[in-house]
């Protein structure tokens, strides 16, 4: 059996994991440090579901435009 074709497909879906895991950790990075308050305090102690809310749109809003560039 050949199995050149699915071990190039794995590959890829490894590289594609691994630079979409590498965007969400730097966009998240960058939400940390622009806000002047502490986003684990605020959802974890303060019960802030709106921020929760804000942040899990823009991460998916991030998985969309990845899925986007990934298969175009």
């Amino acid at each position: 059996m050949d199995f050149t074709p699915a071990l190039r497909v794995f590959l890829s879906t490894i590289g594609y994991t691994a630079f979409g895991l590498a965007v969400f950790g730097l966009a998240f990075w960058i939400i940390v440090k622009i806000t002047p308050f502490s986003i684990r305090k605020e959802i974890q102690d303060d019960q802030n579901t709106s921020l929760a809310v804000l942040i899990g749109s823009v991460i998916l809003g991030l998985a969309l435009i990845i899925a986007a560039a990934i298969h175009s």
